[in-house]
């Protein structure tokens, strides 16, 4: 559906970045047109406007990415381990070099995206998550292992929550906010769907079989990703949130009226542009993004520890392994309720929110190792669940607050190359602290993080 004229393109000028961090107004050169439309022209609403349609599918493939490319593992990690006759740390390391694989690409990716939107990325990404963990369920040796997962690493770049974010950024500003949510709401509950989905899998054909399955699913995610994403609101004549485009007030575009074009000597109509958003930063809040930054990388440490030992500790402790992997599925559970809290914290921010949500996941850490039994555990769900998830869409939210819109896709690549270095420093030191000194320790330093990572979440928001 079209809204508004097809305007040629001024050759005057030059255009300005759209929202996906292409150029809203290109340069005078033959070429595909522009649709434009008067502020206040027609907005298309709910199921209407493409950008939910996207958010719809992405809440849904990152629910099965995630599944298949990182929470399975936890459940995987104890009978591969013992069939490759490795250690906890070898067998951890595959993740670990995954993680590693991915931050690497991702301010690669974050340029692509803003240069040619996720699309192709994606849909190309999940066919390579497909192969990455169908190699995985063939491996034989540990290098064998750590070579599929590098496929994995990179499967995981191109289509995960960063790629995906930065479509949701492209396509929506007023609702912005709830889009993240939806998207990252349903996903947080890809481990409550996955462990024990994995679980069920491995019993009944084996890790590899298992792993089998997850390719399928993973790799079939690339048909709506083909079908339903595309670049950005302007492409289909629209604004993000589904109005119309304004018109240019490009500093160095000619003034309101008509330009004469040097092709053909004929009057064009100036080169129109997205009005800027609300809450987009227009020069950016670098202490504001290292302060976020720090919180990131503070909570990915904590989040991935539990991720990958928290099944092999209650197995440890005595859990059977259904229930142990029901418990850490249960995590995903509270994350989405933790979400929902975040979204209802506007009155106090979401820096506030999040930091919140955080100092209360170190307290179920703590509940979790100093009181025994089931009681500490349901503490360590409920808290430390709470809390699980919600830096995901805080750094989202926040980031598209402290940078401009046309740097977030690059900005969020960046951010996340130094998140991952948490990511990969997990597994491996997690494994090795648990077998030096304990869990005790271990995850006492879990809950330190967590803790951390609200104090840097509070001192962005006051340089902001």
């Amino acid at each position: 559906m079209r809204h508004g004229r097809l305007l040629r393109v001024s050759g005057s000028g030059g255009g300005r970045a759209g929202p996906s961090g292409g150029q809203a107004g290109r340069p005078a050169a033959p070429g595909p047109p522009v649709a434009s439309a008067a502020p206040g022209g027609p907005r298309l609403q709910g199921p209407r406007f493409p950008g939910w349609r996207m958010v719809g599918v992405l809440a849904v493939t990152e629910t099965v990415g995630y599944g298949a490319l990182f929470y399975c593992f936890a459940v995987v990690l104890v009978p591969m381990r013992d069939d490759l006759g490795a250690t906890t740390a070898q067998a951890s390391g595959a993740l670990s070099l995954s993680l590693a694989v991915s931050g690497l690409a991702a301010p690669l990716v974050g340029r692509w995206v803003d240069r040619h939107g996720a699309r192709a990325l994606m849909t190309a990404g999940s066919v390579v998550a497909g192969v990455g963990v169908l190699a995985w369920s063939r491996a034989t040796t540990l290098l064998e292992l750590y070579a599929a997962f590098v496929v994995v690493g990179l499967a995981g770049a191109a289509v995960l929550y960063e790629p995906a974010f930065a479509v949701v950024t492209a396509w929506f500003r007023d609702g912005r906010r709830r889009a993240l949510l939806v998207v990252t709401v349903v996903a947080g509950l890809s481990s409550t769907v996955f462990l024990p989905l994995t679980q069920a899998l491995v019993e009944r054909s084996g890790w590899r079989g298992a792993l089998v399955v997850l390719a399928l699913l993973v790799g079939a995610c690339a048909v709506p990703h083909a079908l339903v994403l595309r670049r950005g609101p302007a492409d289909l004549g629209l604004a993000p949130d589904g109005a119309g485009l304004a018109p240019s007030a490009d500093d160095d575009a000619p003034p309101r009226g008509e330009a004469r074009s040097p092709a053909d000597g004929a009057a064009a109509p100036v080169t129109p542009r997205l009005a800027t958003p609300r809450g987009d930063a227009p020069a950016g809040r670098p202490r504001s993004v290292h302060h976020l930054t720090v919180a990131a990388v503070l909570q990915a440490v904590a989040t991935t520890t539990v991720t990958v030992h928290l099944v092999a500790h209650l197995q440890g402790s005595g859990v059977a392994p259904d229930h142990a992997a029901l418990a850490a599925g249960a995590l995903g559970v509270m994350s989405v309720a933790g979400r929902l809290v975040f979204a209802g914290g506007a009155r106090v921010g979401p820096a506030r929110a999040a930091a919140t949500l955080l100092a209360g996941q170190a307290l179920g850490v703590v509940a979790l190792l100093a009181v025994p039994g089931t009681a500490g555990l349901v503490a360590f769900v409920v808290l430390a669940g709470a809390g699980f998830g919600v830096m995901t869409i805080a750094r989202a939210a926040l980031l598209g607050q402290y940078v401009p819109l046309t740097r977030y896709a690059s900005a969020s690549g960046r951010q996340a190359l130094a998140t991952t270095a948490g990511r990969v420093a997990a597994p491996l030191a997690g494994g090795a602290a648990i077998t030096a000194v304990g869990s005790g320790p271990t995850f006492a330093a879990v809950a330190a993080c967590s803790a951390a990572a609200a104090v840097a979440l509070l001192a962005a928001e006051r340089a902001a």
